[in-house]
């Protein structure tokens, strides 16, 4: 079963000169519910459907499968979403052996910027980028289904 073991920052500082790429992304969620999350996201012209599972207790490890699909029935399908919808520019830094995913999100989220970094395993250890700030693995107030729900610029 393939699994996605990650870890979340939130960011503080400057990271876009340091970025290789960037991309848009828009997405929802066709189920948002926790322990399970079926999502359908556009990325740079491009459709992909994401299943994910529950979060180990650590919240570094779960479950994930994805899969690209025609950008027609991406669209399609997110007419099928709940409420709401994560805008989000996605800027790619290398640090070390790892390439840090920092977004940027947009709309009711905007104020909100968060890096990942995606490991081999929950121990192995990783280059930090100066711009890294506090860790907010497991914190579910920032995963993206939760910030559909309850959006960052609600927060107090």
């Amino acid at each position: 079963m393939p699994q996605e073991i990650e870890r979340k920052f939130l960011v503080e500082g400057e990271y876009k000169s340091q970025a290789y790429a960037q991309s848009r992304i828009i997405q929802g969620y066709i189920s948002s519910a926790r322990g399970r999350t079926v999502r359908v996201r556009i990325r740079d012209g491009r459709g992909y459907l994401t299943i994910k599972g529950a979060s180990d207790s650590s919240g570094i490890s779960r479950y994930e499968w994805e899969k690209e699909i025609p950008l027609n029935e991406a669209k399609d399908l997110m007419r099928l979403c709940e409420p709401g919808v994560i805008d989000k520019t996605r800027y790619l830094v290398r640090s070390g052996q790892h390439v840090f995913e920092v977004d940027e999100f947009y709309g009711e989220n905007e104020g909100l910027t968060v890096a990942e970094v995606e490991l081999a395993s929950e121990n192995e250890p990783f280059e930090k980028p100066d711009f890294i700030g506090r860790e907010v693995t497991g914190d579910i107030r920032y995963y993206n289904s939760q910030l559909m729900k309850h959006p960052f610029k609600e927060w107090e």
